[in-house]
């Protein structure tokens, strides 16, 4: 599933590529015709990220909320757009003669969670629903110690749980961890607040630099290929990380195997020596 990076940065492209310009909407599949119905024409006003959640803001018609999910996509084409091909859930096309600047545009969301038309009543309750937000300047870090602080739950599942944190997935959650020396097991309530203050921080810096990058990178300047004298990493994931998927590799920091073990359904990743209990 996409990180929060990731959908933070697909908002920046969608607004640099539509905003303020009348657009075409269809939907091939026909999953989303009738919201599709109401937003051809229409133009673009504004793009939201939130967490794992995307906005596309639409003036009085409301926003078009989407959750990519573990399959979904939203990619983007120059150019008439051809004959959709396979499941298009939305497309959105600028118009010959509306986009000066540039040439013609489109996009296309394939099999996402969830593609809805909401009113701003129904995007606000969303919101409310989802934990502080690392690329959210208005974010507020304590919203989530004070949950954290009072839980008998390991770290390493809070911060996967978006009512928490919102938009911290499986890779920056073993990174982060990582990089301050944390058994991803350790209990919430155990956790010193300026651990916490440290992990937020690191978020915020780590998932920046996630939206200017495009990709996740984690290992510090001392641990990166050139300065290690290793090969880069090659993972379908991209990016220089310290354990996420390279359970049994030794550890670039201490030489002991990467350990893994499954956590609420999904695989966790840590080194037993640096992230002693």
């Amino acid at each position: 599933m996409p990180e929060g990076h990731t959908i933070h940065r697909l908002a920046r492209d969608v607004a640099d590529r539509f905003a303020g310009h009348p657009l075409d909407a269809s939907s091939p599949q026909g999953k989303f015709a009738d919201g599709a119905a109401l937003l051809d024409g229409a133009a673009l006003t504004a793009t939201e990220a939130h967490g794992k959640h995307l906005f596309l803001g639409f003036g009085p018609l409301g926003w078009v909320h989407i959750h990519l999910g573990l399959y979904g996509t939203l990619r983007f084409g120059e150019g008439p757009p051809p004959a959709p091909v396979g499941q298009v859930r939305l497309r959105l096309a600028t118009r010959p003669g509306a986009h000066p600047e540039g040439p013609l545009r489109y996009a296309e969301l394939r099999g996402p969670t969830r593609c809805e038309l909401l009113a701003e009543p129904e995007k606000q309750a969303i919101s409310d629903r989802l934990g502080p937000d690392p690329l959210r300047p208005a974010s507020d870090p304590e919203a989530a110690w004070a949950r954290i602080s009072r839980s008998r739950t390991s770290i390493a599942a809070l911060l996967m749980d978006q009512k928490i944190v919102a938009g911290v997935g499986n890779v920056y959650r073993a990174e982060v961890l990582f990089r301050h020396g944390i058994d991803p097991y350790r209990a919430g309530r155990d956790l010193t607040r300026a651990e916490w203050e440290a992990i937020w921080s690191d978020l915020v810096t780590l998932m920046t630099d996630g939206v200017r990058k495009n990709r996740i990178d984690t290992v510090r300047d001392e641990h990166t290929p050139e300065a290690m004298g290793r090969p880069p990493r090659v993972d379908d994931h991209g990016g220089e990380v310290y354990v996420y998927r390279r359970a049994t590799q030794p550890c670039l920091v201490c030489g002991s195997p990467v350990a893994t073990a499954e956590l609420a359904a999904r695989n966790l990743f840590w080194c037993p020596t640096c992230q002693r209990s």
